[in-house]
């Protein structure tokens, strides 16, 4: 067992806590990505998006029908446009490829596609809680976009490292 904000009890196997325990893993994975940046805009970026994750966190550890939100459990306005933003800039400054790209290129490539895929399970833990507590909307949005900023983050970080991605084949080579 385990306390959520407010103090309800509940088994560490309850969906909430894979909920926040998966936001929790994704902020460790931005930790190790920032070790393998240079850039201090992305850096900043990454920064702030690591705030919001215990915003986001804090939001999911809380029964709401037993526990009011704290602010700190309130995603700030404007963090989904901000970080849709960000990925409308790297787009722009990236040539069109076409195909599947396979997860990897340099480190901080790769480390971006982790976060990417991690972020995808801690939406879709949000959903399953979702389906029987309520959760902000904004917080099931923040967690949808903010995966695509790692897609696009892996492909701008591979290419400031100077490597070229792989595509996908359908036939092994």
């Amino acid at each position: 067992m385990t306390s959520l904000v407010g103090g309800v009890r509940i088994s560490k196997a309850d969906v909430r806590l894979e909920a926040y325990g998966t936001v929790d893993e994704l902020n460790s994975c931005i930790g190790l990505l920032a070790t393998a940046v240079s850039d201090d805009d992305i850096l900043e970026t990454l920064y702030r998006i690591q705030s919001n994750l215990f915003n986001v966190g804090t939001h999911l550890a809380t029964d709401q029908s037993q526990t009011p939100l704290y602010e700190s459990a309130k995603l700030a306005e404007g963090e989904v446009e901000f970080i849709e933003g960000e990925i409308d800039k790297i787009l722009s400054e990236l040539p069109e490829k076409l195909g599947f790209v396979l997860p990897g290129g340099g480190r901080a490539g790769a480390l971006a596609h982790v976060c990417r895929t991690v972020c995808r399970r801690a939406e879709r833990r949000a959903l399953a809680l979702a389906e029987k507590a309520k959760v902000g909307e904004e917080i099931i949005k923040y967690l949808n976009r903010l995966s695509d900023y790692f897609f696009v983050l892996a492909k701008k970080l591979n290419i400031i490292d100077g490597i070229s991605e792989k595509t996908w084949s359908k036939t092994c080579r």
